[in-house]
Order: C-alpha cells, then sequence, then structure tokens
C-alpha cells in the first residue's frame, strides 16, 4: 500500500527527492532546529565552493537553521552532505572507489551531475547524500539542482520569489542523474537602454571614468555587483554562456572583475553577433572613434588585427567562445559590393584565427569559435561563403523567432556544429518590441525543437532584452536546452502550471498558468508596439471587442489572485502576472477606444467624444501603471524598468516618450435637436444618412442565431425609439427606450421553433426622434435539421485545425498539435525525419480530415492561417496540399524558395505573426465534404481553415469556430 508523503514543490519536470516528513531509509538534511553539515574539499573548484554558500544560504531561507560548512576532514556527524567533481575530489573518488557510488552515467559527460543517498559511506557516518559533477558546472548545477527542490526559486532575487518556511527536510533514496542536450546554453542581454541602464545607474552608480583603458563620462556601472546576480541566476536556471550589455558598455574594461568573476562562477563569456575576438565595439569606439571613426577593415586592418590581438590575450586563461567574422559598426551591413565583402570576410576569419593559434592555443580546434550568420552574413554565406569547419555555425532567426535556416546533412557533420540565435527582444524593422513579454512558449518549442532536431545544438543563444520580464520564456527556454526529449509539443501548458506552482505555490498555480499562458498568446499574436486602431476588426465578428473583454476578463482573475495571496507572494505576482496582463489590456482597449472614436465619428454619434475622452483617460491610466510599476510596487525596488516606451510609435524606432500622437482622434459637434442613428454589423454605413438598403447579416440555427444593431444619437437631446418587426420568429433584447448620450446595442435573436424552413425574409423597423429606419434581414433554416459535420453559415466555414474528423499519419511523418499555439486556439505541425523528401498526397503524405456541409456549390475559396515559418531548409519550396473529398490535391506553396526577409510579405507576416495561404477549388454539388490538407514539407504549422463561399469579411483573427455537430 502506497503511502502519500507531503513534499516540497519539485524542480520543474522533475520527480521530487524531498519531504517535510521522515520516512524509511530518509536522510535527513535538516529538522529539529539543525541541518546536517556540508562538506566539500578546498581543493575544488572555486565556483563550486561559492555555489555551495549559496545551497547554505538556500538551506537557511527555508528552515531557519543554515548548515556548517566543513573542509577537507569529514565531520563527526551520523548524516553530511558532501559535495565534489569528480577528480578533483578525493572524497568523491574514494566513493568512487570503494564502490559506494555510482558515476558511470556521467563519467565524461559535458556538465553532468548526480545526486545520491549513500548508507554508511564511511566510518561513523550512517547515511550521506553525495553531489557529484563530471566537471565544474556538473557539480554547480547539483548543488542548485537540490536548492531548488527544497523550495528556492531561482527568481528569487529577480522576481522577489518569496520562499516557503519548512520545518524539516528530508530527502528519500535517490539516484538522480542529469546532463544537457544543448552544450552552450545562453542569453545576450541587448536593447538595455533606457530600462535596465537606468535601473543600473540607479543601484550601482557610474564607472569612474578612466585613461586606460579609456572609460568616459556616464557609463552606467555593469560591473561585478550587478553580474554576479546575472551569473548566479544563470546557473540556477542550467544557463552557461552570457553575450553581455554593449550599447554602451565593455565587460571586460567597465569592470576588471567582471571576467575574473565570470570564470569563477562557471559561466562562458562571448560577445555578441557584431563583436569580433572578445573585444566590446565600445572598446574600440572610446580608443579609435575620435580619430579613426568606426571599424572598418579595408581602411583599418592593422590597427584591427592588433586590437583582437589584445583581446584574446587578455582573455586567453578564462573560458571564453571567440565570435568570429566582422559586420559594420553599431550592428549594420558592411559597405561593398557581395562578392569583395565575402571575400574581405572570409579573409578577416581567416586572419582571426591565426591570432587565435598564436595568442591562445595553438590547436585552434581546442578554442570554441562561433560565426553568427546574421542578416547579410547569412546571405553571404547562401552566395557560397566558406567557413571553416572547426567554426560554430551560429544560424539566426529574422529577429522576430522564425529560423531562416538550420544544417542540411553536410553541415550536420561539421566538426565545429551548429547553434541558434534567437529573438525575445528586438531593436530594429519593421517595428522594435521591447516593453514586456510577448513570446508565447508554444513558439519558442516549435522552432527550438526544430533547430535541436536538424541538429543545431552546439550553441543556444536568446536575446532578452533588458533582462527582467521575461522569466517564463527564459527558463523555458533553457529547461529545453537541457531536455529537449523531456519538453514536448503535448505538455507545453503543464511546464506553465509547474512553474506557476513553483514560484506562488500549489492553490492558485493552475489558473495563475491559465492567465500566464494567454497573456503571453494574446501578446504574442500581435506585438504590443506593433498596435494601430486599425489592427483589430470594430465591425466585423466583434474582434476588436472580444479581444479586450478576454484581456479584461484574466486581468481580472489576476487581480482576484494578487488580493487572495499573502503579502509575501504579492511582489512577485504583481511583476511576473498581474502587471504585464493589466498592462496589456490596457494598451488593448486604448486602442479599441481611439478605433470606436474614429468609427462614430464617421458615422457622426455624439458617443465619438466620449471614446476620444475614454482614450485620453486610458493614456493617462497606462502612464500612472508604468510610474506605479517604477515607484511604489516593491517599494521602487524595480525603478526604472518601465522606463521603455510602448506608445507612440509611427514607424521601427521606439519613440523617446510614451503618446497618443499616432493615435488620432476625432471630435464631433453634436446637432442642436435628437438625430437618431443606425449602425449595423459587418459595416461603417449608418443610416438614414447612407443610400444603401440597410440589411442585417443573415441568421441561421447554425453559428448565427443571433445579430446585433447600434442605436445612437447625433444631437444633444435624447430621444426614446421603439422596434418592431413584421414576423413572430424574431425577439429583441430591447424592444424600447431612451437613447441619450449612450448608444444602444440590440441584439436580434432567432426563435428556431417559429421558423419556417429555407429562407425567409423579414422587416425590422426602428422609430425615434421623428424618423424611421427599416432593416432587412434574412434567415434560412434547412429542411434537414441533423446536419452534420462542419456547416456552412454566413458564407463561410472556420475550422480549428485540431478539430479534425481524422489525423492520417505516414510511418515518420504526421502531423503534431502544439498546445496553445498562434493566433487562435492551437496549431497542427507537419513533422517528418530530417533527410526524407517531400511527401505526396494519396502515396506517403499525413492527412488531415474535416467533414463539412456546404449549401454552396461550384468555386470556393479555401484561406489557411500557418505560422510565419520560413524556408528553414536550404534551396527548396515548403509546401503543403489542399483537397476535397476524392479530387486531386492541390500544392499550396507556403514558404518559396527565393523568399525574401526584409520584403514587404515578410514584413506583413511577422508583425501579423501568421501568413495567409488561399487556393481556389471547385466542388460541383452542394452537401456533404472531406476537406483533406495534406503534409508534403515538415515545419509547416496550420492554425486555421476557412471555406468561403462568399460571406468571409476583413479581420485579424478570422471568423469564429463555425457551428459543428458529430
Amino acid at each position: 500500500m502506497a503511502i502519500f508523503l507531503p513534499t516540497t514543490a519539485s524542480a520543474i519536470g522533475e520527480p521530487s527527492y524531498i519531504s517535510t516528513i521522515v520516512g524509511k531509509n530518509f536522510f535527513t538534511l535538516s529538522a529539529t532546529g539543525k541541518s546536517s553539515p556540508l562538506f566539500i574539499g578546498t581543493n575544488d573548484y572555486p565556483g563550486v565552493l561559492r555555489a555551495l554558500k549559496d545551497l547554505q544560504s538556500d538551506i537557511k531561507k527555508v528552515t531557519n537553521f543554515p548548515p556548517n560548512i566543513v573542509f577537507d576532514k569529514l565531520p563527526n556527524n551520523k548524516q553530511i552532505v558532501i559535495v565534489g567533481t569528480y577528480g578533483k575530489s578525493p572524497i568523491i573518488d574514494k566513493l568512487v572507489k570503494s564502490k559506494k557510488i555510482d558515476i558511470k552515467d556521467i563519467v565524461g559527460k559535458w556538465e553532468a551531475y548526480t545526486i545520491q543517498t549513500v548508507d554508511n559511506p564511511f566510518p561513523g557516518i550512517d547515511k550521506a547524500l553525495v553531489i557529484v559533477g563530471n566537471d565544474k558546472r556538473g557539480t554547480i548545477y547539483g548543488i542548485y539542482d537540490l536548492s531548488q527542490q527544497i523550495g528556492v526559486s531561482p527568481w528569487y532575487f529577480w522576481a522577489d520569489v518569496s520562499v516557503a518556511h519548512k520545518d524539516a527536510l528530508y530527502v528519500k533514496p535517490i539516484k538522480h542523474t542529469q546532463s544537457p542536450s544543448v552544450k552552450y546554453r545562453g542569453i545576450f542581454i541587448n536593447d538595455e537602454a533606457p530600462a535596465l541602464s537606468n535601473w543600473i545607474k540607479e543601484k550601482y552608480g557610474m564607472v569612474k571614468p578612466s585613461q586606460n583603458p579609456p572609460i568616459g563620462n556616464e557609463v552606467a556601472n555593469y560591473g561585478s555587483e550587478f553580474y554576479s546576480k546575472v551569473f548566479e541566476l544563470m546557473l540556477r536556471i542550467k544557463a552557461n554562456y552570457l553575450w553581455p550589455a554593449m550599447w554602451n558598455n565593455a565587460f571586460n574594461e567597465d569592470d576588471a572583475k567582471n571576467s575574473r568573476l565570470a570564470d569563477e562562477y562557471g559561466i562562458v563569456m562571448g560577445t555578441s553577433h557584431q563583436e569580433p575576438m572578445i573585444r566590446a565595439q565600445q572598446e574600440w569606439d572610446r580608443r579609435y572613434f575620435r580619430t579613426l571613426g568606426h571599424w572598418n577593415y579595408k581602411k583599418h586592418t592593422d590597427t584591427l588585427e592588433k586590437f583582437w590581438r589584445e583581446g584574446v590575450r587578455r582573455n586567453k586563461n578564462y573560458e571564453s567562445i571567440v565570435t568570429l567574422g566582422l559586420r559594420g559598426a553599431n550592428d549594420s551591413e558592411m559597405e561593398g559590393d557581395l562578392k569583395s565583402n565575402i571575400a574581405m570576410v572570409e579573409g578577416i576569419v581567416k586572419k582571426q584565427q591565426k591570432i587565435i593559434s598564436e595568442e591562445m592555443n595553438s590547436d585552434i580546434n581546442q578554442v570554441p569559435q562561433s560565426w553568427c550568420l546574421y542578416k547579410e552574413i547569412m546571405d553571404y554565406y547562401n552566395e557560397g561563403m566558406k567557413v571553416p569547419d572547426n567554426i560554430t555555425l551560429l544560424w539566426s532567426d529574422d529577429n522576430w523567432g522564425n529560423l531562416r535556416r538550420l544544417p542540411t546533412p553536410e553541415e550536420r557533420l561539421r566538426a565545429g556544429g551548429s547553434g541558434v540565435y534567437y529573438h525575445f527582444d528586438y531593436h530594429g524593422g519593421p517595428r522594435s518590441y521591447e516593453w514586456i513579454n510577448t513570446n508565447p512558449i508554444s513558439k519558442i518549442w516549435d522552432q527550438m525543437s526544430l533547430a535541436k532536431q536538424y541538429g543545431a545544438d552546439r550553441i543556444w543563444i536568446v536575446n532578452v532584452g533588458h533582462f527582467k520580464g521575461y522569466e517564463l520564456p527564459m527558463e523555458y527556454f533553457m529547461s529545453l536546452a537541457w531536455d529537449t526529449n523531456k519538453w514536448t509539443n503535448s505538455n507545453i501548458n503543464e511546464y506553465t502550471q509547474l512553474w506557476a506552482a513553483r514560484e506562488f505555490g500549489d492553490e492558485y498555480a493552475n489558473e495563475i498558468a491559465d492567465i500566464l499562458s494567454k497573456y503571453t498568446k494574446y501578446n504574442g499574436r500581435r506585438k504590443i508596439e506593433s498596435l494601430t486602431p486599425q489592427t483589430y476588426s470594430v465591425i466585423n465578428y466583434q474582434e476588436a471587442e472580444n479581444v479586450v473583454a478576454d484581456f479584461n476578463k484574466i486581468t481580472a482573475q489576476a487581480e482576484a489572485i494578487y488580493a487572495k495571496l499573502p503579502k509575501e507572494k504579492r511582489d512577485a505576482f504583481y511583476q511576473i502576472v498581474l502587471f504585464p496582463t493589466k498592462a496589456s489590456a490596457l494598451v488593448n482597449e486604448l486602442y479599441y477606444s481611439a478605433a470606436r472614436n474614429n468609427l462614430y465619428a464617421n458615422q457622426k454619434r455624439v458617443s465619438a467624444n466620449a471614446m476620444a475622452n475614454q482614450t485620453r483617460e486610458l493614456f493617462k491610466e497606462d502612464i500612472a501603471l508604468m510610474k506605479h510599476y517604477n515607484t511604489i510596487y516593491a517599494e521602487g525596488r524595480w525603478n526604472h524598468f518601465m522606463d521603455q516606451t510602448h506608445l507612440g510609435y509611427n514607424n521601427w524606432m521606439p519613440p523617446r516618450e510614451n503618446s497618443l500622437r499616432a493615435v488620432p482622434l476625432l471630435d464631433v459637434q453634436p446637432l442642436a435637436k435628437a438625430s437618431m442613428g443606425i449602425s449595423i454589423a459587418g459595416t461603417e454605413e449608418s443610416w438614414p444618412s447612407s443610400s444603401e438598403k440597410a440589411v442585417l447579416p443573415e441568421l441561421d440555427i447554425f453559428t448565427n442565431k443571433e445579430q446585433f444593431f447600434e442605436i445612437f444619437n447625433r444631437g444633444k437631446v435624447p430621444f426614446e425609439y421603439s422596434i418592431t418587426t413584421d414576423v413572430p420568429w424574431l425577439s429583441f433584447s430591447e424592444s424600447k427606450g431612451k437613447i441619450d448620450q449612450t448608444d444602444k446595442r440590440i441584439w436580434v435573436k432567432l426563435n428556431e421553433n417559429l421558423l419556417p424552413k429555407g429562407k425567409t425574409q423579414a422587416n425590422i423597423t426602428i422609430s425615434g426622434a421623428g424618423k424611421e429606419v427599416s432593416l432587412s434581414v434574412q434567415a434560412f433554416n434547412p429542411e434537414d435539421n441533423n446536419i452534420k459535420g462542419f456547416v456552412e453559415s454566413g458564407g463561410l466555414i472556420a475550422i480549428e485545425a485540431e478539430h479534425f474528423s481524422k489525423n492520417k499519419e505516414e510511418g515518420d511523418r504526421k502531423w503534431i498539435k502544439i498546445e496553445d499555439y498562434g493566433l487562435t486556439l492551437s496549431g497542427m505541425r507537419a513533422t517528418a525525419p530530417t533527410n526524407i523528401p517531400a511527401a505526396t498526397p494519396k502515396k506517403d503524405a499525413p492527412c488531415l480530415e474535416y467533414p463539412v456541409y456546404l449549401f454552396s456549390k461550384d468555386i470556393v475559396e479555401i484561406s489557411i492561417v500557418t505560422s510565419p515559418l520560413l524556408n528553414f531548409i536550404p534551396n527548396k519550396d515548403i509546401k503543403f496540399a489542399v483537397s476535397f473529398d476524392n479530387g486531386e490535391a492541390q500544392y499550396v506553396i507556403n514558404v518559396p524558395d527565393d523568399y525574401k526577409i526584409n520584403s514587404p510579405e515578410w514584413s506583413k507576416a511577422v508583425v501579423d505573426q501568421s501568413r495567409l495561404s488561399k487556393i481556389k477549388i471547385n466542388v460541383p454539388l452542394a452537401g456533404y465534404h472531406t476537406l483533406k490538407v495534406w503534409m508534403i514539407d515538415p515545419g509547416v504549422v496550420i492554425e486555421k481553415i476557412i471555406i468561403n463561399t462568399g460571406g468571409l469579411k476583413p479581420s485579424y483573427l478570422g471568423p469564429k469556430e463555425s457551428y459543428f455537430r458529430k
């Protein structure tokens, strides 16, 4: 019979080996007011010794009783924790030799560790908890594994996550072994001004000006005090590689302790993709900009080579990945034509490798090197630029989270391997996004799982912008890099739930996870900075108001949870959950109010003025919310992190200040007398002023059982209205009332029991302010009320891709569901082995089938919403195919081989976060049909399918899913 044992929150995705209640053969980590000592040899790595002090502090945070750290000589305790690195710790080596611990699963494995309970490890010691790493970081990761298991979040400092007190901590009998899937897992602190830099200035001050090295005034102190906090966080989330902040800073010169401290902690240092040979651009600019200008290899060959040589010589004793190649200064393209630039950068890399061999290691294969194929450098590579085999090819996304390219079978054999440079933040066109998190982890899984599958697994590094605010996607990125097999397409939401439980406890974990998933999903379908009043439709499908309602719903949920949480959990919850949700909701509502102002002003509604005022008030709320974050929340501890602007964009560049300058607002001069106006869903027209006939969208017994119109006033004086109809099968939410300055929405509802069969016409008369407006409406009730499948309604069928009736696999080729993906519900991704040729419909192509019923026939247009995938497989189009019934499959080119980054098509796709493919198919007969979507090439993600028979209206997210009956 199993016995339930209360446990602490475990490390995410790992079984808990910690209990707060003693059990048979359990190891006592802390109980009855004392904690078992931590033993380590002084000969171990300084970074391991330092991390053990963190464990000591963490146990104190949890229990109030810090353990003693004992060096070299075993203490006279019955139970002890033994920590050490294999080959560096004599005690660990003795345990291995005596076969008290089994380390065969970690020996020789990069960053591997094992945690084991051992009985009678040495005379006089009854039980030990042993943490052993194959190398320095392996041991450090093992230490922090235990810290997380006892209940200390990696985000205890950076996100104020509180630590729950426990009276006792016991370790179950375990053998827990880990090692990473991706060798180097890193972050890039970038676009750090104004938010992070202003916070740094306030907290750590300025770097002291200097002549040697040259450091000017007003340089924020990105020094060892700051980076020690970053390094610790990185190790706690199993990251190991850093590109430091570089806009106005030089990591190696601003604080001489930075490099040494990174190496001690165990952080592999690099420089950004544009800064080769361990030299920051600021190091060049501070020395040479006034005399030589920006670096330019054609003009400054000798100076640059000397500059590079000094950089690798300075850092040769520290663990680094040396960035190679060269771009123009300030992350720009170099001058010159394609052919000469290719020849020049090939020569540059040859010279850089010669310098490395002379200054660091004559066996250059022992020096990790990377060349980021970023922007035009990718074009050079595609045009034949040669890269030495021992350099890691660092493939880049398009700055918007879509991988541009992945290795071919031949490239996967390269000694240097491949990696990925990814973005959670971007400063550039078509629109910067730098404010808050807009990165759904489902998108991260989609792209980075492809990277792993195609062999780009030597380096994963992600641009995390100003660092704070990206907690969930940052840790997910690292968790996926650490164990790509564990985190799959089907446990994306589970990860978020486990993460929320660790940070906030089990009670509200599911609700919190839902809020986190939804706010990032909503932001992910359109970056906040790319929103305009025109983004979501205010006339079709109630789209804009539904977007705002959805945001406001999760904001209300977050506020309710915040009120219930104990005080010590509120700061973390505010920063991670409530603030980004509320701020995002507020901005979306602001644009919705502005959109209604413009629409209403064109219709001469008096309420247009209220919408203008509401927009201005929402802007004030936004400014107040930013101030609250900076100065009131957490007592101003994170002041300046909301200095980053997000309102007022009119091009790619972030505006200097938040404003409504890019949001035109219109005022309406009310008429002196009452004047009734009527508007209808689906059109910007209004009556009685429009010359067009007033026709309400068609009603039916399927998707469109109700429609609405709105009554508004164009004048100052209120009026009374009444509504009548000439048929018994219509009813109204209100049939009479009074209109002042506020509009009234009237729902027209269908009574199915009274509706005749076939198509029936009705008239609605609205009377008010001395005028009448007549609306006509048609309703449809088919002879057969038991129609199955997705049913045509309003001239279309809309289907969420995951709602197939059959998903036919073909061997290793298949469609897989990605949870919570894309614009609406989820995505179905085409998946296949890496070297397999394109599939052929009706032969070896997987197929998704959807039963549909059409009242229309002849030509229909199929619109397929897909992800903004790029052609990551070189030299080929990426396709899928569509067919009806047993008809011939029509191929759809989702991404053409010659697709260009920075083209208008690309700009639209990344801002829209989707791509729309359309084809026309002849359906000769109405009735039952089967729509089939065939996989041809891997990577395509189908999100939504719309069969348009003439009723599709413009919108961003498309119509809601159609009526379905099994």
